[in-house]
């Protein structure tokens, strides 16, 4: 018997639908992401386009090529991506240039400083970049990401140490090239 478990069921005649609709058409979205995602995000830019197709769901049902739609919703997310991550890889570099007190940045700096920002967790990353990438003040920060102000001095301050260590000795957020501290 190859059921899913009934939590992974979506109810009603809506739900239905939209099952037949993703069990006819999921091995065409998987190569479709597959060819569109970078770094092995294709599950992720799949599971993406599967909750913002449910969430349109009413109306994309009604059209003559859902599918077609469904596609179009996949490529509009996987632009996102590919937006978001070159904006990411800008800020890096001028965090790069910033460490390396240099007109242009340094390769290896801008390698491990990209590393030890991709290790920390989604908030944190947000706050060390948005304070110090980007010189903002922290209620803007705060403003930004709709948390509190103490929130931001905290993730800041943990992700300064974080990055502190993953980058090794002299990194340490007094030595920063700015002269700020998480307090």
């Amino acid at each position: 018997m190859n059921r899913r478990p009934a939590a992974a069921r979506v109810p009603g005649v809506r739900g239905a639908e939209f099952e037949v609709f993703f069990a006819r058409h999921r091995g065409e979205l998987d190569r479709l992401a597959r060819r569109l995602a970078e770094d092995g995000a294709a599950d992720d830019l799949t599971g993406d386009t599967v909750l913002a197709a449910w969430r349109q769901w009413d109306r994309i049902r009604s059209l003559d090529h859902p599918l077609a739609y469904v596609r179009r919703i996949m490529r509009n997310l996987a632009a996102t991506r590919v937006r978001r991550r070159v904006r990411e890889r800008r800020s890096l570099e001028v965090l790069g240039a910033a460490a390396a007190g240099a007109p242009g940045p340094d390769p290896v700096a801008l390698v491990a400083v990209r590393a030890a920002l991709a290790g920390l967790p989604a908030r944190r990353r947000a706050c060390v970049l948005l304070r110090f990438g980007y010189d903002l003040p922290e209620r803007d920060v705060a403003a930004l990401l709709g948390i509190g102000v103490g929130t931001v001095k905290s993730q800041t301050s943990r992700g300064l140490v974080q990055l502190a260590a993953a980058l090794g000795p002299g990194t340490a957020p007094e030595d920063s090239p700015t002269g700020r501290t998480a307090a």
